[in-house]
């Protein structure tokens, strides 16, 4: 079947596609799964040189199918498939390849998160950015946290992650969260440009100055994930979570006792 989730090779150049326009490139499972075996490819390609990551239609990606949230059509726990997601998202560190990723319209959530651990982000004017994890009674569990963290300190991730409020492109690109803004009929070209002047690079420098650059942040990163997949576990099986779901199925307020 043809995925949602696009992998085309032109020469030293791979571009990634998040390809279901009709739902703003929200991710299920089955995209998922194809993004990791696509990174799973890359790793395996030392013929590639730069990597662009973007989406088709409106926007990059809004995140997780909201019909797809809480439901586990799988026969794996809530953990197992935690560890599943970390384990295929993880894979971007072990590229060769600079990942530059192309954001416009809505970059949210788990998407936001993944689109963090990627090298380069890059945003059209007009693109917004969101986690409203904690709006769903979650927390944000894909490693991005760590990243936002490192790049723009407790305050902004504190304030986007507890409130979850929008982050609009200009202000991402004054916190670094990206390093450019561009027209929006300019932003693939933009990509193009960045990974073709990275693919006319040597190689070798390439592939060890991205090591050098991930040394300083990986291990913070991987050591976070670790701390979600717990906390995750932990709030899903909550006395505040089955209360928050509760309350909503029965439209009353919640009375949350911190446990």
């Amino acid at each position: 079947p043809m995925s949602n989730v696009r992998l085309d090779i032109d020469g030293p150049i791979a571009v990634i596609t998040n390809d279901r326009p009709d739902k703003h490139n929200a991710f299920d499972d089955d995209m998922d799964l194809a993004l990791f075996e696509i990174l799973g490819e890359l790793r395996s390609r030392p013929d590639i040189r730069a990597v662009i990551w973007r989406g088709t239609g409106k926007s990059f990606s809004s995140g997780r199918d909201v019909s797809a949230i809480g439901v586990n059509q799988t026969s794996m726990s809530h953990h197992e498939l935690m560890t599943r997601g970390h384990r295929g998202i993880q894979q971007l560190f072990d590229l060769d390849a600079p990942v530059i990723v192309a954001c416009h319209g809505w970059t949210l959530g788990g998407s936001f998160q993944r689109a963090l651990l990627c090298d380069i982000r890059i945003a059209a004017t007009g693109a917004r950015f969101m986690l409203p994890e904690v709006g769903h009674g979650v927390i944000p569990d894909t490693g991005g946290v760590a990243r936002l963290f490192q790049i723009c300190g407790p305050g902004l991730v504190s304030d986007l992650v507890l409130t979850g409020r929008v982050l609009e492109a200009e202000e991402a690109l004054a916190h670094g969260i990206v390093s450019r803004v561009v027209a929006p009929e300019a932003l693939d070209d933009t990509a193009r440009e960045m990974a073709e002047r990275i693919a006319a690079a040597p190689a070798a420098t390439v592939k060890l100055a991205r090591r050098v650059i991930g040394r300083m942040s990986e291990p913070q990163v991987r050591a976070s994930m670790e701390d979600e997949l717990i906390g995750q576990t932990y709030v899903n099986r909550s006395d505040d979570f089955a209360e928050f779901r509760a309350a909503r199925a029965e439209g009353r307020q919640p009375r949350y006792t911190g446990s």
